[in-house]
């Protein structure tokens, strides 16, 4: 510890299995102390309404600040998990957190990009591409995400939605941008937006990428916007001649939700390792849809009862992925082979606070 005063106390923490250190303030965030360090520990909201962030203390003591209990239950607190986002430590530490990124990872920028070009996929889903500047260089995983510096120190957070190599060949930033009416600037890109609009980005952040020293077969979850950073994953996967066995459930409420089926059609006969299962839950007899419905996770368990010898990656609504979660546990995914992602709106932090 560096003093006695609250105001400058510091308390080391240490990362088990990475073996990645770092000091945290007694009056900030265990997450904020390690984003300032560049130790990219997992991460949603920010705000303790996801529970992305949340991971197991092995010792010390932690207190946590405003959280809603889906993302934190008493007894989930109880039994030594914590939530990194909203935890602040009040001695050194010792965390478990297999999601932790190493040394090597991507430096953080500040940059700003032009908007290129903007095209509607479905009446709520626009795809946003950015220019980046040419002096600057910016590399990131595949399912990796940057956020938007808007005024009045907001921030909102998008996917990648294509892969690395894409944008050392000129092609910028892709992003999938769902409408939320009301919202600050989702209104502006689908109301006011041109191309040609400056905006301001800093990334790359989050732990949601592909993990590479393994051969088990990968699920990829994803509903509604949630695709695109599986997306850039599947980009990535052909570039990179990865073969694995990969199975894509991709759920909207609607067809017209999965408003690049066609993009997941044409991969299906360049990447023959590669098998795709839509689902839809609130289809009209005017959609004729003829495939599978339902809620899109309880669709793997029906095709895959035992997820034990599995590795999934999950993104979209947090109801979706924290489902997720809980049933693939039961049915024998181990923990550490979970990767998730969850879109938690502005409406969603506000929602049910504990």
């Amino acid at each position: 510890m560096a003093s006695s005063d609250t105001a400058t106390q510091e308390f080391l923490i240490s990362v088990k299995p990475s073996e990645r250190t770092f000091m945290a303030g007694a009056t900030e965030t265990i997450l904020a102390a390690a984003i300032r360090q560049g130790v990219g520990m997992p991460y949603g909201c920010k705000d303790g309404a996801c529970g992305s962030c949340k991971c197991k203390k092995l010792s010390g003591s932690v207190v946590h600040g405003p959280h809603q209990s889906k993302a934190l239950s008493d007894e989930e607190e109880a039994a030594g998990l914590i939530l990194t986002c909203c935890g602040v430590a009040q001695s050194d530490l010792v965390l478990e957190s297999r999601q932790v990124t190493l040394a090597d990872a991507f430096a953080i920028k500040k940059m700003p990009t032009r908007v290129s070009d903007m095209e509607r996929k479905s009446p709520d889903v626009m795809v946003l591409r950015l220019q980046l500047p040419a002096s600057e260089s910016f590399s990131y995983h595949a399912g990796q995400y940057v956020e938007f510096l808007l005024q009045g120190g907001v921030r909102r957070s998008y996917s990648m939605a294509n892969a690395p190599h894409t944008v050392a060949a000129g092609n910028g930033l892709e992003l999938h941008i769902r409408h939320l009416p009301g919202g600050q600037f989702t209104d502006h890109v689908f109301n006011s937006m041109k191309e040609k609009e400056i905006l301001r980005i800093e990334g790359p952040y989050g732990s949601f990428f592909l993990r590479e020293d393994g051969n088990k077969p990968i699920v990829l979850l994803a509903s509604g916007t949630g695709f695109a950073p599986v997306k850039a994953m599947l980009e990535y996967m052909q570039f990179n001649n990865i073969t694995r066995a990969t199975t894509l459930y991709w759920g909207g409420r609607r067809p017209q939700d999965l408003y690049l089926d066609d993009w997941v059609q044409a991969k299906l006969a360049e990447m023959p390792q590669l098998r795709y299962v839509p689902v839809i839950s609130q289809a009209l007899a005017q959609d004729h849809w003829s495939g599978r419905s339902g809620f899109v996770h309880l669709a793997v368990l029906q095709d895959l009862p035992d997820l034990s010898g599995h590795q999934v990656y999950a993104c979209g609504a947090p109801i979706m992925v924290e489902s997720a979660r809980a049933d693939f546990a039961q049915a024998g995914l181990p923990g550490h082979e979970f990767y998730a992602d969850a879109f938690t709106s502005e409406a969603d932090k506000l929602a049910n606070p504990s």
